[in-house]
């Protein structure tokens, strides 16, 4: 289970710094996603980002697969599980532009509001998640800890409950997902109708040869 960890401080790497974790990492390098460090001093390279949403996106109808629900020229539909996008950023971008990003990757018409970065490391058997400020920059992160994304690796998500931001939500969009929360509210009360129905009958038919004169 995830474990909340408090962010750490930022560590600022003199361009020296920066050349030597760059060779460091393109040498650790095992699927050919090697960062590039520019004349300028930014570097370039890529993150992967894992795609962890409860809650419905909305997005053009023309763009969207799966379990959804239509809203004149946008629907609101569930991503599968395990998504994995991979995106190339440089040492510039903030964590608010690569939400960003994202989105536009999948047509996502959603406020990039309601959505939060998160960085995942693993320590001591444990995994920790820590929420990444706006302004933090992905792919330092990703210098910093090496290209193993069993050291590190991030997640979008939807912010908490109590931190949803619902004015930033549409009202078709509301409209929508009160639309999909219904279709499974009917759909659980389907299964339980049958589970309990099938119980029923185990229960009468008990009671039968209970009751049946010997």
């Amino acid at each position: 289970k995830d474990v909340q960890k408090e962010r750490e401080p930022h560590v600022y790497l003199s361009k020296e710094e920066v050349k030597e974790k760059i060779q460091s990492y393109n040498s650790s390098v095992t699927d050919k996603l090697k960062m590039t460090l520019n004349a300028n001093g930014i570097y370039t390279g890529f993150i992967k980002v894992q795609m962890e949403l409860c809650r419905p996106i909305t997005v053009q109808s023309s763009q969207s697969q799966g379990r959804c629900a239509h809203s004149n020229n946008e629907t609101a539909f569930y991503l599968p599980d395990g998504c994995v996008n991979t995106l190339h950023i440089s040492s510039t971008n903030t964590v608010r532009e690569v939400i960003e990003a994202l989105l536009k990757k999948f047509f996502v018409a959603d406020n990039p509001a309601k959505f939060a970065l998160y960085k995942r490391c693993h320590k001591e058997d444990q995994v920790y998640t820590c929420k990444l400020s706006d302004r933090e920059h992905p792919l330092y992160l990703r210098l910093v800890a090496g290209p193993r994304t069993e050291m590190l690796s991030f997640v979008l998500r939807e912010h908490e409950t109590g931190e949803v931001m619902w004015e930033a939500f549409s009202i078709p969009e509301l409209q929508n997902f009160l639309r999909i929360l219904d279709k499974e509210e009917n759909e659980q009360l389907q299964v339980l109708k049958k589970r309990y129905a099938a119980y029923r009958d185990k229960l009468e038919e008990a009671l039968g040869g209970v009751w049946k004169p010997g």
